[in-house]
């Protein structure tokens, strides 16, 4: 067995054993044989167990191994494509475009969407916070896309995601300055991330996506390999760069609106992630770098949800856990590129 082949193994097993305690361990004690009944469909001896378990746990488990695989599946796509390490799901501002549709919502009307001139037609609570999310976020993919057509290079492309990102930002903190003081604390406590607002009923459209989202990344694999060695040297090798670069937009903005969308502006995995698979695994080759990425982020994920679940009676906020694992690795990138500048 090759080695790349067993860090992926050593990466399902260990997906697998967090997944387990994810399930198993909470802020609420739940003895192992009761969460097997409930996870198998036999009788719990309490129903609040079994309600946690099903409803609470379970998908929380599942949001946090496809957002933690997603985001991070869109970080290495972009710094991939832009060649640059400190490259996030946030750089084009997409992250920040859902975070304005849901400041529109939350800060401008209150946490309701209604249509018609009588309200015929009305959205509300997270339901509506996932639309403006994802319609912000689908609003910024469309202009991105649009503008494809007309940047020539990757760099500018760049440059105006960051305006873009500037801009949103902006509109965000006006938005805050003028909203009531609930509001803006029912805003802020969104922006912390969580795991915990996808229900069952909504899994399988935001899983269908998510997985979508990644089965798309793995079908660019080819292309991306051909990019690491430059543009022109892919255009050489047949690939359409025009295309290649929308249909990575495209793959990027879906998995990073759907996991902003349901689970807030989560940071660093998307940033720091890709960098762990690299030095895991010791290739750039993303038929193997991106299987590796996803298993990466599902883990650091599926350990960030652990810790914040292990208060008692209490969860954490997703953000005060992920720069524990994400900022030391980015630390040490910049160092580490650094260190390559002073040799060179």
């Amino acid at each position: 067995m090759s080695r790349k082949v067993a860090i992926i193994v050593a990466l399902i097993l260990l997906t697998v054993v967090l997944t387990t305690v994810n399930l198993f361990f909470g802020s609420v004690s739940i003895p192992p044989s009761e969460v097997l009944n409930a996870l198998t469909g036999a009788e719990v001896e309490k129903e609040s167990w079994a309600y946690i378990i099903m409803e609470a746990r379970l998908p929380q488990t599942i949001t946090a191994m496809l957002c933690g695989a997603s985001l991070a599946t869109a970080g290495l796509l972009l710094q991939t494509t832009f060649r640059n390490p400190l490259a996030g799901p946030s750089i084009l501002g997409i992250t920040n475009g859902a975070s304005l549709g849901v400041a529109v919502v939350m800060l401008m009307m209150g946490g309701v969407i209604t249509m018609g001139t009588e309200g015929d037609w009305m959205l509300a609570g997270n339901m509506a916070i996932t639309m403006g999310a994802f319609v912000g976020a689908i609003i910024v993919i469309i202009f991105l896309l649009t503008l494809n057509n007309i940047i020539a290079t990757a760099a500018l492309l760049l440059i105006v995601g960051v305006m873009i990102s500037f801009i949103a930002s902006s509109a965000v903190s006006l938005l805050n300055f003028f909203a009531n003081a609930d509001n803006v604390y029912s805003y802020v406590t969104w922006s912390m991330g969580s795991f915990s607002d996808v229900s069952m009923e909504q899994m399988p459209w935001y899983a269908a996506v998510s997985i979508a989202g990644l089965a798309l990344a793995m079908l660019l694999a080819k292309p991306l390999n051909a990019l690491l060695l430059g543009d022109s040297y892919a255009y050489n090798l047949g690939v359409n760069l025009r295309r290649t670069r929308t249909m990575l937009l495209l793959c990027t903005g879906v998995l990073t609106a759907i996991t902003t969308a349901y689970c807030g502006p989560v940071a660093f995995i998307g940033l720091a992630v890709p960098h762990i698979a690299r030095m895991l695994t010791q290739t750039a080759n993303h038929i193997v770098l991106l299987p590796a990425t996803m298993l990466c982020g599902a883990i650091i994920a599926l350990s960030c949800n652990a810790l914040c679940v292990l208060p008692e009676n209490t969860i954490i906020p997703i953000n005060a856990v992920t720069p524990l694992f994400g900022a030391p690795v980015i630390i040490y990138i910049i160092l580490r590129n650094k260190n390559k500048n002073k040799i060179a």
